[in-house]
């Protein structure tokens, strides 16, 4: 199987490649243009209508996941690595929605549409948002150590997608986070709401080419929660309470679908690494001081050695297939979001740590190097930066 994934507009790259050098102590250099925030898209914009009873409500969900609230694009509700979102949503739209069926290119600056091609062959009712990436604008910034952050960004973007759905009263959407190398990195598909009547000769409920997986069966987020969401700044200080702690590592844990293990990283009284028992409980992983390397590991950001706690995606060894790193990233990714999102209805600051060099965290507790590298993470905090300047 080829070490690729496809880029759209910038074709394959070889992930096993990029990720080890992007997990090497290599410095990425100085930046460099990342040009539009937006795809050009062929063709001209057009609004996105109301949808009339029974029709999937395009337009809420766009803007509970992907539209930008100001013009330069940095409030997207999903994080981004440097802000810089490299990911570009088509949407694919089927019967069933306020848009004739068609292929649109969105633009989450203007929250407008561009229709530049047909529905494909086989296309079901409802839409289904099909992810692609524009690595320029993450590899201005990071250069060779953005390829790992696109992945983890496109996981984001995912779950905020995944998230809007039972905001809105919808099903649960079909995620896929396993698409051939020349396809979307990912895509999110909705069907159409219930009670609606299967249009002469479909069935709204199939999904062929998107097989279901299992999410995470967490309350349904407010539109209130999803469009006030954002990464929190440092300093994140203040232990959380255990039991928050084992409810987030467990939203973790299921939204990962088995693609990478999780522990956490805590201070006083105890300092060391927890992991969620299979019974539920947190134990013991390693005893000790863990934050302050990892502060060095994730590209020396020095506030992270003082954070509450550290949620820790951890796994893809070094011999993994391009495959196998597509899908942890992706998922890791996801499954941050999703803890993150439950971090804060917990009344805790959260703030996603993507860049991680040199950190083989197996090879740290004394199992053999190369086979337990930190994939991604989750600074959180009990006392937020504003609280701490009114204190």
């Amino acid at each position: 199987m080829a070490h690729t994934v496809d880029s759209k507009e910038h074709g394959p790259v070889d992930l096993v490649s990029a990720l080890a050098r992007a997990r090497s102590p290599e410095d990425p250099g100085s930046d460099t243009p990342r040009g539009s925030m937006v795809r050009a898209w062929p063709g001209p914009p057009c609004p996105i209508p109301e949808a009339a009873p029974g029709e999937l409500d395009l337009r809420a969900l766009l803007r509970f996941s992907l539209a930008a609230s100001d013009g330069s694009g940095r409030l997207r509700p999903a994080p981004s690595a440097g802000a810089l979102h490299p990911v570009d949503a088509e949407l694919v739209v089927g019967p069933g929605c306020p848009l004739p069926p068609g292929r649109y290119g969105y633009d989450p600056l203007g929250h407008r549409v561009h229709r530049f091609g047909r529905q494909p062959d086989g296309t079901v009712p409802g839409m289904t948002v099909e992810l692609f990436v524009t690595p320029q604008r993450t590899v201005s910034h990071y250069g060779h150590r953005a390829w790992p952050l696109i992945l983890l960004d496109t996981g984001h973007v995912a779950a905020a997608l995944w998230l809007a759905g039972p905001a809105l009263g919808l099903r649960e959407p079909v995620l896929r986070l396993d698409g051939p190398a020349d396809g979307p990195v990912a895509a999110v598909h909705f069907a159409l709401p219930e009670g609606t009547r299967p249009l002469e000769g479909t069935r709204p409920t199939e999904a062929p080419h998107l097989p279901e997986e299992t999410g995470q069966a967490a309350p349904a987020p407010t539109p209130h929660e999803l469009l006030t969401r954002r990464s929190a700044p440092p300093p994140l200080r203040g232990t959380p309470p255990r039991d928050v702690l084992r409810a987030l590592l467990a939203t973790a844990v299921q939204a990962s679908a088995g693609e990478v293990a999780w522990c956490a990283a805590v201070g006083e009284p105890q300092p060391g690494l927890v992991e969620l028992a299979p019974d539920g409980i947190l134990r013991p992983l390693a005893a000790g001081e863990a934050r302050p390397t990892l502060a060095v590991w994730a590209a020396r950001q020095s506030w992270i050695a003082e954070a509450g706690a550290v949620l820790i995606a951890h796994g893809c060894p070094s011999d993994a297939d391009a495959p196998r790193v597509r899908r942890a990233h992706l998922r890791a990714g996801f499954a941050v979001h999703l803890a993150h999102m439950d971090a804060v209805r917990h009344g805790l600051a959260a703030r996603p740590v993507g860049s991680w060099q040199q950190a083989d965290l197996g090879a740290a507790l004394g199992a053999p190097p190369g086979r337990d590298w930190i994939v991604h993470g989750l600074a959180l905090g009990t006392t937020h930066p504003d609280e701490e300047k009114t204190s």
